[in-house]
């Protein structure tokens, strides 16, 4: 291989294999079409290999085009924006980050902003998963806490948090749980009971067919102040119980061998060949917040 690669032919390649076809590729750096499939072809002459099957419908990159892919991805990105016009590195774009209430609220929220350049403006989307990861594709969201795992070319996933799950109550039922648990009053975040079933089955092997429920609320915070009240018990998640354990407001009804888990992620768009450093900041402040919030829990 006598001929050197060139930066534009790499980046070319990965907004390719990225998109799929030429003409998305060309529309997403702002070139000609024809341009990009030039830069492409000199690239495979040059390597000496084939790294994308071309069809009417699009391009398919080869196994040897994958593997080049797997190598380059990574550092085509941090040079494409290390090489951007300075105007863009500065990431004071209004930032939209989605999730649920209780996670961003307690846990990421009231850290966010020793994490991020000064200045930089974020607005937060509480809802359900399904909605937020449609908004996201759809580009109306920037960053994602998602409950659920995510399955998507399109979409970047990383696990960043490790939900524990604990059935609380006021101590007044101390006793009675010592007796029959199912005697006290169920509060809960759905009629389906979708948190304390998942706990049943995980903790006690069985469905908690026997509750009786006596409030359903769909947040979790106000769950724990309904707990806390003395109203019933029910399952929240360790970050939001943990002080009110430690307090003596709540106790644990059960200590099992083994918690109940739920992986949280953070999720994005797969970057452009020239990646928003806005969006890089937002989805590593978000990381470090929660590997900080895990540690302390």
């Amino acid at each position: 291989m006598s001929e050197r690669v060139s930066w534009d032919a790499l980046k070319a390649f990965v907004a390719v294999a990225r998109a799929g076809s030429f003409s998305a590729a060309a529309q997403t750096l702002g070139l000609a079409q024809s341009s990009l499939s030039e830069q492409v072809a000199r690239l495979e002459r040059t390597l000496g290999y084939r790294l994308v099957d071309r069809s009417p419908t699009g391009v398919r990159t080869t196994g040897r085009g994958q593997a080049l892919l797997a190598r380059i991805e990574g550092p085509v990105e941090v040079l494409a924006e290390a090489t951007a016009p300075q105007e863009a590195t500065h990431g004071h774009r209004a930032m939209l980050l989605g999730g649920p209430a209780e996670f961003l609220s307690e846990v990421v929220l009231p850290r966010l902003p020793e994490h991020l350049p000064p200045g930089q403006q974020v607005t937060a989307r509480f809802g359900d998963v399904d909605d937020l990861t449609g908004e996201l594709r759809e580009g109306l969201i920037d960053v994602l806490v998602s409950t659920v795992p995510v399955r998507s070319q399109a979409l970047m996933l990383t696990p960043v948090y490790d939900e524990m799950f604990v059935l609380v109550a006021h101590p007044r039922w101390a006793h009675t749980a010592a007796e029959c648990l199912e005697e006290i009053p169920v509060l809960s975040y759905g009629p389906e009971l979708p948190i304390i079933r998942r706990y049943w089955r995980s903790v006690f092997g069985r469905r908690p067919s026997d509750l009786v429920v006596s409030m359903i609320a769909p947040d979790l915070r106000s769950l724990r102040r309904l707990a806390i009240a003395g109203a019933g018990m029910t399952v929240l998640p360790h970050y939001l119980a943990h002080h009110h354990l430690e307090q003596g407001d709540l106790i644990e009804l059960h200590r099992p061998e083994t918690y109940p888990i739920n992986t949280l992620c953070v999720v994005s768009r797969r970057p452009r060949p020239t990646p928003d450093p806005a969006v890089r900041s937002l989805r590593e402040a978000v990381r470090k917040i929660c590997r900080i919030a895990q540690e302390r829990n």
